[in-house]
């Protein structure tokens, strides 16, 4: 019964595949202006929808065959079932890298769901979508120069490397020298993203849609949605360059005090372009590369301390928020103007890459949004319900919404110890996250797909700098949760000034921040005490 509704299920796939295909093909043939460019989507899009039918139609069958019969909670279902998440997993990660572009940019953001998917999917991804994505020829590249500068890149350069050090989902990086012998990195877009974005947004719709068809509890749309409106935006590297001079601005203007140590590569703006980006050339160690940070004589826990303060700035004060922070996208390098301490260790600068994707918050969200992180922070369960409502949650789902933003469970949330957020990266806690993907799967879908996008972006973010900090700590620590503490309770302070002025108001905010810098006073105290007192133990 089992295998014959597999079969059902593959031939929907099918049929479905070759529908959109015929549609496809037609939309593009009537629509084009450029005939070279309908042949390479009536070729491509039909192959790359077929692959998109076969693997999920291979990885559906694989789930209901392989773990037919055996007993819910049984020990055999539960290595079963780790074996197919595992197989499942590389299927998508292969055809991921075969289709490439955007399909790349939905495994990496399936890397950072630890909440929703199995850790089998989110180590595979992890893993690869990073570091070792497709690269474009020598000729691509010189194609891609010659349509955006007249030239190829020997002519526009002294010299111009033609192996990448590094390639993304859209783009790949190749070090160059300007004509005053400048050390530049020119990030060149992939030459097949201009022709097939539109079409693979459309097969990775169709693929989304299908399986919510087959497997109604598995609703990823909102994605889609998300994807349809941010990937223009990442692919006019004009914009990431405005995105990266407006970020720094912001840092001096509303966060003077750690704007020298926030920093993102100069623009070279004369050889930029929508589609070629040359920027200030940066030696820095990627930021989850712990070994080499500590080369560098910083520690891993003031790298920590500053990603968290920064990206904090940027939510709670800011409201432009730059929301693709992975590893890949963050750099560590000493501060230039720094001096070592009196134990040989340096201060760390955070270089920001890859500014395609920003969000703005507005005031309300921006407000709510703060209000909210500081009563987890201080484990204040009605504001926590009250700001959850006020962002979309709903009054059924705010609990969930507060497990997702700090991967603790509601027990943990509201519990008044300072470390209650702490996660410590050992096995029982990625087990513990593991079980409540699994039991509230359903929920969590819901959940997400009730938020705002914007919130959905703001919850991506935290996902990827909880990866940083966790490979930078092995875990979290109540330092970071401190510092978000911090600043999200003076965004919210400095937002009621801006809004009432008035003499009683001041004085009830100067109030509010007396009992909170004594209430953080309090806690960091508490914290040292931790500390010593492990430092203690260890010495003994």
């Amino acid at each position: 019964m089992g295998t014959r509704t597999l079969w059902r299920t593959r031939a929907k796939l099918a049929v479905a595949a070759t529908a959109l295909c015929s549609g496809a093909a037609a939309a593009v043939i009537s629509s084009s202006e450029d005939p070279a460019t309908a042949l390479k989507l009536c070729s491509t899009v039909p192959v790359r929808l077929y692959r998109n039918s076969v693997t999920a139609a291979s990885v559906a069958f694989d789930y209901e065959y392989s773990l037919w019969g055996l007993p819910e909670g049984s020990t055999e279902r539960s290595r079963v079932k780790h074996e197919v998440h595992l197989r499942s997993a590389r299927k998508l990660q292969e055809l991921c890298f075969k289709n490439g572009g955007i399909y790349i940019k939905l495994g990496q953001h399936i890397g950072q769901l630890e909440y929703l998917v199995p850790e089998e999917y989110v180590q595979t991804m992890r893993e690869s979508m990073l570091n070792k994505c497709p690269v474009s020829s020598y000729d691509q590249v010189c194609e891609v120069f010659k349509k955006e500068l007249g030239e190829t890149p020997d002519k526009i350069f002294n010299e111009f490397d033609p192996v990448p050090i590094a390639s993304a989902s859209l783009a790949q990086v190749h070090v160059a020298r300007t004509r005053d012998g400048q050390k530049v990195a020119v990030k060149v877009q992939h030459t097949h993203m201009t022709d097939t974005a539109a079409a693979d947004h459309a097969t990775v719709e169709l693929l989304v849609n299908t399986l919510h068809w087959l497997f109604p509890s598995f609703d990823y749309r909102w994605l889609v949605d998300e994807m349809r409106e941010s990937l223009p935006k990442e692919l006019d590297f004009l914009l990431e360059a405005k995105n990266s001079v407006k970020v720094l601005d912001n840092f001096r203007k509303l966060s003077p005090h750690i704007a020298n140590y926030v920093y993102a590569p100069k623009v070279y703006w004369n050889v930029s372009t929508s589609k070629l980006l040359t920027m200030e050339f940066i030696d820095g160690a990627q930021v989850n590369d712990v070994k080499t940070i500590k080369k560098l004589g910083i520690r891993t826990d003031e790298v920590a301390k500053l990603v968290s303060q920064a990206f904090a700035e940027m939510m709670f004060k800011h409201g432009f928020v730059h929301c693709d922070p992975h590893a890949a996208n963050l750099l560590v390098r000493p501060l230039p103007s720094g001096k070592r301490g009196l134990l040989g260790k340096r201060e760390p600068q955070l270089i920001l890459l890859d500014h395609g994707l920003y969000k703005e918050l507005d005031f309300a969200t921006r407000f709510n949004y703060a209000s909210l992180w500081k009563a987890l922070i201080f484990a204040d369960a009605n504001a926590i319900k009250e700001n959850s409502i006020k962002l979309g949650a709903g009054e059924d789902l705010y609990a969930l919404f507060a497990g997702i933003l700090t991967m603790r469970p509601w027990n943990r949330v509201i519990d008044p110890a300072a470390d209650h957020l702490v996660i410590k990266g050992t096995d029982g806690d990625r087990s513990e996250l593991q079980m409540y993907a699994s039991q509230y799967f359903s929920q969590i879908s819901e959940l997400l797909r009730r938020l705002p996008r914007v919130i959905l972006l703001m919850l991506k973010t935290n996902d990827c700098l909880r990866s940083v900090t966790n490979a930078l700590l092995q875990g979290s620590s109540p330092e970071t949760f401190l510092i978000i503490g911090k600043v999200s309770s003076k965004a919210v302070i400095e937002a009621k000034l801006s809004q009432n002025k008035s003499f009683f108001c001041w004085l009830s905010v100067w109030f509010e921040e007396l009992c909170l810098e004594a209430r953080l006073f309090s806690i960091q105290i508490f914290l040292w005490f931790l500390q010593m007192r492990k430092a203690l133990s260890w010495s003994t």
